[in-house]
């Protein structure tokens, strides 16, 4: 430590500026860089040093007699910026900086700004934790800042001013950076030194002056100067002028000993950040009052040091690091020559380990194989860990396919290296892994974020052995098998191998397609073992073989070739013949015999079937016993006649084989059978065509007269099948509400209509809206109103009245001529006839009967797997074009690729031909691009003249590529196509871009659009399908109906968009739709389109959907004739068009049930809600961020979309008094940079002031300061700066809180439109100005919905009017309710919305 003080020439002299000197203090007298200070490099100015002491300047606003540093603000811009950085500095714990400023000027003026930053590890600055703005004073203030400091931590301050524009000069000087906290003495209302802590604290230090002679003078008198200074008197002999400068302060040493405690301190209490000790402070010498206790700690191993005064006998030493060991030692102080003693014995303690301060952040998949997967974390360092014994595991789960969930935990041991990783071992290949990294000590666990990877495939173990079966026969062994146990991927193909046989040139080896579990050998020899090695083979090779024998059987032995049937010689009573030997097949010949049969008919020579021989040997004394026509033993009764065979036997293996052959006859000949002659053969073939022609010809007759008669209701009934259609809707709109009250009577359980969807097909979300009355009759073209009959369905007439419009294939007009199958698309099946949409509502509800079991028969009679062939996807130089290998392009239905001009190249990509309604290869269905066919992607698109692209699925899901960036930011040249895009239109749940296409050549530039449709969940379906929905309409209106096909990607949800697409059509067309054989055909075109059951649940859901609500967009320029129309009374019903549309968009608005808002009902929030009937859902529930003490992270808000932006917005309920702070959470941890408040302020109704009027309020870490406010007509427009005080390194944020006061607690609709729709455009306008539309807004009213609700409406319909040019409030309404239905709760503020639509077209 070191003193600095001033004398005068007479007797006295002032002790001055008492301090410690530290890294950091600079009192500017030397240049900057000798106390490490440095100009800033990032500003305008500099700061200049001036030392007035040595020379005296004339500028009247320049401070006389100190030295300095300065930044001349005259003659500035405003808002130039000077910065002054001090050394980096080290602390541990909360300390102390002091320094002096200054503001010069014309009294009154304001020269500038002085800001003082902390800056931590070099990061951005932050908000400034101290500043001052003038007016000019010419006098010196003092600043005392507090600097607290965790962990190994570096820091600067930065002194920045910013000018004003007028003239003046900012100094600071006498920098103090002190390393104890700033405490001083508090003495009734003033804080200072008293007199007798003065007398103490010079007694302690024994101040006295000391000349160079040696004469010493002790401290006369002392009294305080201000609160850090104090005057200190001293009486000096014989002084003269000439010693002015020649005196020094000096401490004199006391002579008595100082006191040391006799033990060491006592522990009484220990927390991660502090121990309490009690303090032992007897001492070992002599008597004498103690007069100060401090307390001396130092960490065991480091540098860290500290001493601390002591008040009291227990003292908390705070500020420390968790699990570190201290030393603490206690210094006693006596006055006067006592003075303090050495340290006492020392205490050694450690603190206790603190909680994590999170989970292993940065969790990334650094390499996946087939049976281990190795991760990388970011390193954890103590900061994080709080701890220094820690366990870092890796806990991870897995479902082997057909297999129970298993859960491991493993420990990991590379927790000390710069890029720490762990590879899990012993895994299953192709199973998904879900794993996550969990960080835990003695105090608590953090866990990490959750990763899904799925392990790579491997090669297939071998196929079960008692799987193989075998059908042995003479000359071929048929084959059959099953997959193996563990197949460890995708099956590709099978190897048969028998190393005797040349199978298919291959050297004995047979390849089988992954779906063909048989196998036939042909050609083989009877009688011999065959031994077949059989495998199976995925994308990672093949698997170990197994090894199984089979036997042929034996065959007949084959009897030599007799030409002529005659004997050698022959009498009345013997024939003479010639016996060859037979060859043996299989097995040896047992036996020869001969035989003589009596008048059996002739058979063909060389036959050789055994019912044909002789099994069963029979002597000639026996036949006539037996009545056998044959015998063994050659005799001849006299006057028959015989005929005399010759066979031959081969036994083996149980097994007798037969074969014989006619030697020889004798007596009456043997007839052949007769023989059709050709001229008879011929006319019996004509006259079988005759009568076919016949039958022909009156059925071609027959369905000519059925045909003419029905020629007339066929007119009649196209014009009354939409009649009909509307009349059945209103009648299923008008029973709606007694449908759902009656599901439950027709299941065992009761269905809620708006079920939401879930991984059970039983449970899928539903939320339906009905069309208004004059929308349908104009959407429709007044030709399309036809009737299909189908007469192979329906076999009376009652059926066919019933169904006359089930089938989706039938043109607008019909004949009986035979079709071509490519024309018929969708035809409806037996089983599975159209539905009527009618009836759709009541089909659907009992498919979800008995939990979805009729959807779930219906989907698993799909055939899965492949159905036809595909060859050209199978070979060599196309299987690195499939992005699966099981999701390939059938031969039948797959695009053929033009070879470029010139070149040649395969005309292979992975897609197929898809119809449409009525529209042959209307769509291409295909996989998403990857890198290596984006080239042939983009040649398809030009080949098929596409106009529209559809991406139904996102880049990345899940953690694994779905799709490559086959588009371009800019322009991008592919080969011969260049692509350049024009336009993106961001919405909240797609996108649309616009392409520029050319090809080399072709002269001419194409404009093609990609729809992109990013709600789809990266699992299962959307929640409710009003967002797929209004896609497929802009699809539809924005595609061109003479273009090619629409080109679409993804795998199960190109099938869902397709499907719905097809239906929509037909439900606007026939008033059916066909499902199941939509999905059916769709699967004959490409492999396994709609994928899961729980999306064929949804497709039902989301076409039902649009059959109630229609399509409900009005157009900019009819929306006033429209809704005028809409109001009109019917004076029969009382009602409106308006009135109807509401009343349906009630019934079809979701029921939130108590599952949904589990979140909010536990216990621990329910003081948190302002009514227990208005709940946030959890799928859409905003998680506080902040850290707060013990509060949790729930509050009573719902992200909604925008019209552009997806939780574009939050609704929480007016904060209650004791949810303030939480509501200020929402807006720090959301990004929010506007509030609309919709109500009054309450206190009767605990709606609170939860805002500043001036100052700074804080709630918690969170520091809410207000700015300034403004009032203009209806609104009050405040301007909040927020920061968390935890994190100054984050900044801070400027928030803007509009309150409408046109809108009156007794009122259901704001007073004026144009004052409302005036707020919306401020708050545009304030969201673009200043976040560039990216911050979030918290919309508030009393009960988070129904004004709420209104506001959020109102603004989708005026963004859907400048972008789109019109408005579909029922679109817009039907959206929000869908996560909150109180939302826009009352016909008067759905009316509302209407109106202020209207106000924005008037106002332009």
């Amino acid at each position: 430590s070191c003193a600095v003080g001033t004398c005068r020439a007479k007797s006295d002299c002032f002790l001055t500026d008492l301090i410690f000197c530290f890294a950091g203090d600079c009192n500017f007298e030397k240049p900057l860089a000798a106390c490490g200070y440095s100009q800033g490099r990032d500003d305008d100015l500099d700061w200049e040093q001036i030392n007035s002491r040595e020379k005296s300047s004339t500028d009247p606003w320049m401070p006389s007699g100190s030295a300095f540093v300065m930044v001349n603000t005259s003659g500035r811009f405003a808002g130039q910026r000077a910065l002054l950085l001090s050394p980096q500095l080290k602390e541990n714990d909360t300390h102390c900086v002091l320094f002096q400023y200054y503001m010069g000027g014309r009294e009154g003026s304001h020269p500038g700004h002085l800001n003082v930053y902390i800056r931590e590890n070099n990061s951005p600055m932050g908000m400034p934790v101290w500043n001052v703005s003038g007016p000019a004073t010419r006098a010196w203030g003092q600043v005392e800042l507090a600097i607290s400091t965790y962990w190994p931590n570096y820091y600067q301050i930065v002194f920045e001013v910013v000018t004003s524009g007028q003239r003046g000069l900012v100094a600071i000087k006498g920098v103090v950076v002190q390393g104890h906290q700033c405490t001083w003495l508090h003495v009734g209302a003033a804080e200072g030194w008293t007199t007798s802590f003065i007398k103490r604290l010079c007694s302690v230090f024994l101040l006295r002056t000391q000349g160079i002679g040696g004469r010493e003078a002790p401290m006369k008198a002392t009294k305080p100067w201000n609160n850090r200074r104090f005057i200190g008197t001293f009486e000096l002999e014989n002084t003269t002028k000439g010693d002015s400068g020649r005196y020094r302060l000096h401490r004199a040493l006391g002579q008595g000993e100082p006191p040391v405690p006799i033990a060491p301190p006592q522990l009484t209490a220990v927390g991660a950040t502090y121990l309490w000790i009690q303090l032992n402070a007897n001492s070992i010498n002599g008597d004498g009052p103690i007069i100060d206790r401090e307390v001396e700690y130092r960490t065991v191993s480091g540098t860290m040091y500290d001493l601390q005064p002591v008040d009291k006998t227990t003292h908390k030493i705070g500020h420390l690091d968790p699990d570190t060991e201290y030393e603490i030692s206690v210094l006693l102080t006596r006055p006067l020559e006592g003075g303090t003693g050495a340290p006492g014995p020392p205490l050694r303690a450690r603190t206790k380990c603190a909680e994590p301060m999170h989970g292993p952040r940065k969790l990334e998949v650094v390499e996946v194989q087939s049976r281990q997967v190795t991760i990388r974390w970011e390193p954890l360092g103590y900061n994080v860990t709080r701890c220094h014994t820690y366990n870092l595991t890796t806990q991870y789960r897995s479902r082997p396919a057909g297999g129970k969930e298993e859960a491991r935990e493993e420990i990991c041991y590379d927790t000390q290296s710069r890029n720490p990783q762990h590879t899990i071992h012993n895994l299953t290949p192709f199973t998904n892994l879900s794993f996550k990294m969990v960080l835990s000590n003695s105090e608590g666990v953090k866990e990490s974020a959750e990763l899904e990877v799925q392990t790579d495939e491997d090669v297939p173990s071998a196929i079960p052995l008692e799987s193989i079966q075998g059908s042995a026969y003479e000359e071929k062994i048929i084959l059959k098998w099953r997959e193996p146990s563990q197949t460890y991927g995708i099956i590709t193909q099978y190897e048969l191998v028998d190393p005797e046989l040349d199978l298919s040139n291959q050297s004995g080896k047979v390849a089988k397609q992954a779906n063909e579990t048989t196998h036939t050998f042909t050609g083989l020899d009877p009688g011999c073992t065959y031994s077949f090695t059989l495998r199976a083979s995925t994308a990672k090779g093949y698997g170990p073989p197994v090894i199984t024998q089979f036997t042929t059987k034996i065959s007949a032995p084959s009897m030599p070739a007799y030409d002529q049937e005659t004997s050698l010689n022959q009498t009345d009573t013997t024939v003479t013949v010639l016996l060859k030997p037979a060859q043996s097949r299989g097995a040896p010949v047992s036996a020869y015999q001969v035989v003589v049969e009596e008048e059996r008919p002739r058979r063909a020579r060389g036959t050789a079937e055994i019912l044909r021989c002789y099994p069963v040997p029979i002597h000639f004394q026996n036949a006539s016993l037996l009545n056998s026509q044959y015998y063994f033993t050659a005799q001849f009764p006299a006057g028959k006649s015989y005929s005399i065979y010759y066979q031959a036997v081969s036994t083996a293996n149980g097994e007798t084989k037969i074969d014989c052959v006619r030697v020889a006859t004798k007596g009456a000949a043997t007839h052949k059978p007769d023989a059709v002659e050709p001229e008879k053969q011929t006319d019996h073939t004509v006259k079988i065509a005759g009568v076919i022609a016949g039958i022909l010809l009156f059925v071609i007759i027959f369905l000519g007269v059925v045909l003419l008669m029905k020629k007339r209701k066929l007119a009649k009934k196209r014009k009354e099948t939409l009649n009909s259609t509307r009349q059945e809707m209103t009648v299923m709109v008008n029973s709606m509400d007694k449908s759902y009250t009656e599901q439950g009577t027709n299941c065992d359980e009761a269905l809620s209509f708006m079920d939401t969807h879930t991984t059970t097909a039983g449970s899928s979300p539903s939320s339906f809206t009905l069309p208004k009355a004059n929308t349908m009759s104009s959407s429709m073209p007044s030709n399309s109103y036809y009737q299909v009959t189908n007469p192979c369905l329906y076999k009376n007439e009652s059926q066919n009245m019933g169904s006359d419009t089930s089938s989706l294939v039938q043109s607008h007009t019909h004949s009986l001529r035979k079709r071509d199958p490519s024309d018929i698309p969708y035809q409806t099946g037996q089983l599975h006839p159209a539905i009527r949409v009618a009836d759709l509502l009541q089909h659907i509800t009992q498919m979800k009967c008995s939990e979805g079991y009729g959807f779930k028969e219906e989907y698993e009679s799909f055939f899965e797997g492949q159905s036809a062939a595909w060859d050209s996807a199978k070979k060599d130089e196309n299987r690195m074009k499939n992005r699966y290998g099981n999701i390939i392009a059938y031969d039948h239905s797959r695009v053929r690729l033009q070879a470029p001009e010139g070149e040649q190249s395969s005309d292979y990509i992975n897609a197929n031909y898809v119809d449409g309604y009525h529209r042959p290869n209307h769509y291409i269905a295909t996989q998403g691009p990857m890198q290596e066919t984006v080239f042939d992607f983009w040649r398809m698109v030009w080949q098929e003249n596409t106009a529209a692209i559809v991406m139904v699925t996102n880049l990345v899901e899940v953690g694994r590529v779905k799709c490559c960036k086959y588009w371009p930011d800019d322009t991008e040249i592919y080969r011969d196509i260049k692509v350049t895009l024009i336009e993106t239109e961001l919405l909240s749940e797609y996108v649309i871009r616009t392409f520029a296409v050319e090809k080399r050549g072709a002269h001419e530039i194409r404009e093609i659009r990609q729809f992109h449709f990013t709600g789809w969940p990266d699992h299962g379906v959307p929640y409710h399908a009003t967002g797929l929905l209004g896609f497929i309409r802009r699809v539809k209106s924005k595609t061109l109906t003479n273009a090619g096909p629409m080109v679409i990607h993804c795998s199960g949800r190109t099938g869902c968009f397709i499907v719905i697409d097809i239906m929509l059509d037909m439900a606007e067309r026939e008033g059916v739709v066909d499902i199941y054989n939509c999905v059916r055909e769709l699967r004959s075109r490409r492999v396994n389109m709609v994928q899961t059951e729980e999306q064929y649940v949804f497709i039902h859901d989301a076409i039902l959907e649009a059959c109630l609500c229609g399509d409900t967009t009005i157009p900019a320029s009819q929306l006033r004739s429209v809704y005028y129309d809409m109001n009109r009374l019917d004076p029969q019903t009382n009602s409106s068009p308006i009135k109807e549309e509401f009343r349906t968009l009630n019934m079809v608005t979701p029921t939130l049930r108590v599952e949904d808002c589990s979140i909010a009902l536990l216990p621990r929030n329910h003081e948190k809600n302002r009514c227990m009937d208005v709940l946030p859902p959890d799928r859409c529930l905003p998680f506080l961020i902040t850290i707060d003490g013990e509060s949790s992270n729930y509050i009573n808000a719902a992200l909604m979309d925008s019209y552009k932006q997806p939780s574009a917005s939050s609704y929480p309920a007016p904060p209650l008094p004791n949810t303030v702070k939480d509501f200020w959470r929402l807006v720090l941890d959301y990004h929010c940079t506007s509030i609309v408040m919709l109500n009054d302020v309450d206190p009767a109704q605990l709606c609170p002031q939860y805002w500043p009027e001036n100052g700074v309020h804080r709630h918690g870490p969170i520091q809410v300061e207000f700015v300034s406010a403004d009032l203009e007509e209806d609104i009050i427009s405040r301007i909040f700066r927020i920061y968390n005080a935890a994190r100054p390194q984050d900044g801070y944020r400027m928030v803007q809180q509009f309150q409408f006061l046109g809108w009156p607690m007794y009122r259901d609709t704001p007073m004026s439109k144009r004052s409302f729709l005036k707020l919306i455009r401020q708050v545009d306008k304030w969201q673009e100005e200043y976040d560039g539309g990216e911050g979030r807004t918290v919309v508030h009213c009393l009960n988070g919905g129904g004004r709420s609700g209104t506001f959020c409406a109102i603004s989708i319909v005026c963004e859907m009017l400048q972008h789109q040019r019109s408005v579909d409030v029922f679109h817009a309404v039907k959206t929000l309710r869908n996560n909150k239905p109180n939302m826009v709760d009352l016909l008067d503020q759905y009316k509302f919305c209407y109106e202020v639509a209207l106000e924005y077209l008037n106002s332009g």
